[in-house]
């Protein structure tokens, strides 16, 4: 499947295709004010792998909710055409496998091609049961593979989300872990733990105490935005 103007591909594992066409379909129709905004305008190919926070839940982020589409709608208001590939999967980190039995790196090889001008990694809280001596290594084998396939490509990385201003110990060395591979992987980095994403906002986060709702995938779209932007070559 090709990539088409101004869409998301939503990239999943073990789905049949029929499914994944349909998937795809409900990213293909945009507002008439996205797609007025990008008419004309060149397209800029990203890449986006992560969790359950970009997949959505039953507690929001679902279909046009979702805060890649509502950023790519953010973006081609300033003129910024975004066509994207995004593979994310619930219960999926670096080190640990989703609920379709994969880990970031398998989702950097489905969705990130050789034209992408940014990769974005975003999580992940999932990482949790990790062996922390081995973590340093899985976060540099999979942005390793990104460079590889992309080698002109900027790098975004969004460290693990939490909605209290109380993470666990362990988040916190997953997070500075993960800060030190970006840094060396020549990724900016992005700290939502620091910047107190969430925290104080019960609007913002489901039932579960943990995934988004859909004001939180509209928080989020609003955050990540300006950070996509900043990366890349396009006219203020």
């Amino acid at each position: 499947m090709t990539r088409r103007d101004g869409f998301t591909r939503l990239i999943t594992a073990g789905l049949p295709v029929l499914v994944v066409f349909a998937a795809v379909v409900g990213y293909v129709r945009p507002a008439e004010a996205y797609q007025l905004a990008t008419r004309g305008s060149a397209l800029t190919r990203i890449a986006v792998i992560g969790d359950s926070y970009t997949t959505g839940t039953d507690e929001g982020g679902q279909g046009p909710q979702a805060w890649t589409t509502q950023a790519w709608q953010l973006l081609a208001n300033q003129g910024v055409k975004i066509d994207a590939d995004v593979a994310a999967e619930g219960g999926a980190g670096y080190g640990i496998r989703g609920n379709r039995g994969n880990i970031f790196e398998d989702l950097t090889v489905r969705a990130v091609n050789r034209d992408d001008v940014l990769v974005v990694f975003f999580g992940s809280r999932n990482d949790q049961p990790v062996d922390l001596q081995k973590y340093p290594v899985l976060v540099g084998e999979t942005f390793a593979i990104a460079r590889r396939v992309a080698p002109k490509a900027k790098f975004l990385v969004i460290g693990p989300p939490w909605p209290t201003a109380d993470p666990p110990p362990v988040v916190l060395a997953l997070r500075d872990n993960l800060r030190s591979q970006a840094k060396a992987a020549n990724a900016v980095f992005i700290d939502p733990i620091a910047e107190g994403w969430f925290v104080g906002r019960p609007d913002l986060i489901g039932p579960d105490g943990v995934h988004p709702t859909d004001a939180g995938h509209r928080y989020m779209a609003e955050k990540i935005a300006p950070l996509i932007r900043s990366q890349l070559t396009v006219p203020l």
